[in-house]
């Protein structure tokens, strides 16, 4: 796709669509083969980052971590296109060889195995999935200053952290010259947005932090997959809507049905629109389960809703 909308991860030279493809599912809900296929087609489609983390699927039973991050390694060797994509991993969330978390040995162990298991020598954007507490953040970032003075990762990021640990990691890299994060990674859809907007948003936007949410389809209910609960048990997911069909999200729905009468866009492809419209936000993660679901996917790169559409989304719930 040579006409590929492609915007610039914050004060980076990592470049993307507004849309960047979540590896949770490989080796999960998707297999080898079809997880191959997907990557393909995102690729010859014109995406160019793929995220996944160490932790992926380590919830499953019998798997350990690792699983997605194996796939996409097996999936770079075969098709020889390490060079047209960017892959993001994350570190925080498995336990194993270092330590818990961010301490600094248990992120070069982590690190090492990330770069194994994907068979490349470098990250291009490493996550910390998590804040950890119980590590001084002079710390884990020195431990991450290293990985990128050895070449092993060029950017790095934070995911789930609150306002006040990622101003105050902010600002330990500009007073004692360590690293700083250039991303985050929040959750944050149409039905689930105080863990943005507001005050994270705002450090956000004035920092030139570029923003990758997750949950982009709020685990499927902003496909308009769950409208009432005889719709609940069609996944494991269901169960999680309820509170969401008797709440807000029915209103939500709505609006989103009123935007696609008007646009002939798809539900999922309006909750990334939307995502990709608001402040800060460069590119929502959005994973899928086959070629036909990446195609719906991969349209919303090229919607754009009017500012009279977006408000009536954002204004929903209000």
């Amino acid at each position: 796709m040579t006409d590929t909308p492609r915007r610039t991860l914050g004060a980076t030279d990592l470049g993307t669509p507004p849309m960047i493809l979540g590896g949770n599912v490989f080796g999960w809900t998707v297999d080898r083969d079809a997880s191959f296929r997907i990557l393909d087609a995102f690729v010859d489609r014109g995406g160019t980052m793929i995220d996944t983390a160490d932790v992926y699927s380590a919830w499953v039973d019998g798997h350990q971590g690792g699983e997605s991050e194996t796939i996409i390694g097996d999936w770079l060797r075969q098709s020889g296109k390490r060079d047209r994509v960017l892959i993001a991993t994350k570190v925080g969330m498995l336990p194993g060889e270092g330590g818990a978390k961010l301490a600094p040995a248990r992120i070069a162990a982590a690190a090492e195995a990330s770069l194994r298991r994907l068979g490349t020598d470098h990250i291009d954007l490493y996550y910390a999935h998590q804040d950890d507490e119980d590590t001084p953040q002079a710390d884990y970032l020195a431990a991450f200053g290293r990985l990128i003075d050895a070449g092993k990762v060029r950017v790095l990021g934070a995911s789930n952290f609150r306002a006040m640990r990622l101003k105050s990691a902010l600002d330990l890299a500009t007073t004692q010259g360590l690293p700083r994060f250039h991303a985050l990674q929040p959750e944050y859809n149409l039905v689930s947005r105080h863990k943005y907007e507001g005050e994270l948003q705002n450090l956000c936007v004035e920092h030139n932090i570029g923003v990758a949410p997750y949950y982009g389809l709020a685990a499927g209910f902003l496909t308009g997959k769950y409208r009432s609960t005889a719709d609940l048990s069609k996944s494991v997911r269901g169960g999680a809507m309820a509170d969401l069909l008797t709440g807000k999200g029915a209103a939500v729905l709505a609006a989103m049905d009123a935007v696609a009468e008007e646009t002939s866009a798809t539900l999922p492809q309006i909750a990334l629109a939307w995502l990709a419209a608001q402040e800060g936000v460069v590119a929502p993660i959005a994973s899928a389960t086959s070629v036909e679901q990446l195609e719906e996917l991969v349209g919303a790169w090229q919607l754009s809703l009017t500012s009279e559409q977006l408000a009536r989304l954002t204004d929903a719930v209000v």
